[in-house]
């Protein structure tokens, strides 16, 4: 068997160019190198294959038998190996059928869908969209393994071949119950917001938010009565409950609007969140990927402007 690791690639150009020109001439000019290099190349290439290869004929270097017989192997091989050199095709989104999955929370995904929906419709019919559940412990994982394309959320302690970009920030409210007797006398204290149990959201099935760290540096410590896993679990158990609540200011606005529960100043000095895009080192450069986080971007210009 050949070892392909001694094999000089540009001998089967050389191969290539002797069997379309039966001139070695010819063939130097075509791959643009001096007659004696190809005369070298053609004894190496005789040596290698243990056949002449090419016999001269007259004026021309007319191919053997077993050159005959090998030249649509070697012209389908270098055919291949010059489609991987080549650059990679460019990503059409209006002809596309690629399926996209994003990895987000039920909040992110409410606000991003609508808008994101709108431009596939328009400039990428055929694309579909999936979405998946995001855990933070399992974020590497589903863009390391190609699970998912992009990511969507707050993100920290990324490794170094999980890219991010912050798109936007969040600031937060507190939400509790109409008629909720912590608002008695109109303001939330804070005395008033560790007295009474709070609901969390997590998605790691623990029962400490970034609220309990702001608390701790004050010496307070808050009762977490409730932790779901999902945004819109929220505002029935709030409304049916003392609980309160720390979520995004815009998912108090739709809380407000659509359930009965009303929006309060929490009072403490909270710090706001960034929102981020996260992907792959893997698939940067990868025209569809790019085409995506772009789009994505877009869209998130306009919801930064209404605070995600």
């Amino acid at each position: 068997m050949i070892d392909l690791s001694a094999i000089d690639l540009n001998l089967l150009v050389a191969f290539e160019a002797l069997y379309a020109e039966g001139s070695v001439t010819g063939a130097a000019q075509r791959i643009h190198i001096g007659q004696p290099a190809m005369s070298a190349a053609l004894g190496r290439l005789r040596s290698l294959f243990a056949d002449d290869l090419f016999v001269r004929v007259g004026r021309e270097m007319r191919p053997t038998a077993k050159a005959d017989a090998i030249a649509p192997q070697i012209a389908a091989a270098l055919a291949t190996i010059r489609a991987a050199l080549d650059a990679p095709p460019a990503f059409d989104p209006a002809t596309s059928r690629r399926v996209f999955t994003l990895a987000t929370s039920d909040y992110f995904a409410s606000q991003l869908l609508p808008r994101l929906l709108a431009v596939l419709i328009h400039e990428a019919p055929h694309i579909d969209l999936r979405v998946v559940a995001v855990e933070k412990d399992s974020l590497v994982e589903l863009l390391e393994g190609n699970s998912a394309d992009v990511a969507l959320g707050t993100f920290s302690a990324l490794p170094g071949h999980i890219l991010a970009k912050t798109l936007f920030t969040v600031g937060f409210v507190g939400v509790c119950r109409r008629h909720h007797p912590a608002l008695a006398g109109g303001n939330i204290s804070l005395q008033q917001f560790v007295a009474f149990p709070h609901a969390l959201f997590t998605l790691r099935r623990d029962a400490t938010g970034f609220v309990d760290e702001v608390l701790a540096e004050q010496g307070l410590q808050r009762r977490i009565g409730l932790t779901v896993p999902y945004w819109f679990a929220l505002p029935t158990a709030i409304a049916a409950s003392d609980l309160l609540a720390a979520i995004p200011s815009s998912l108090g606005e739709h809380f407000t609007r659509y359930y009965p529960v009303v929006c309060f100043d929490i009072p403490l000095a909270l710090p706001s969140w960034g929102v981020a895009l996260a992907w792959s080192k893997l698939n940067d450069s990868d025209p569809a990927n790019l085409w995506l986080r772009q789009t994505i971007r877009d869209v998130c210009q306009d919801l930064g402007s209404m605070e995600l």
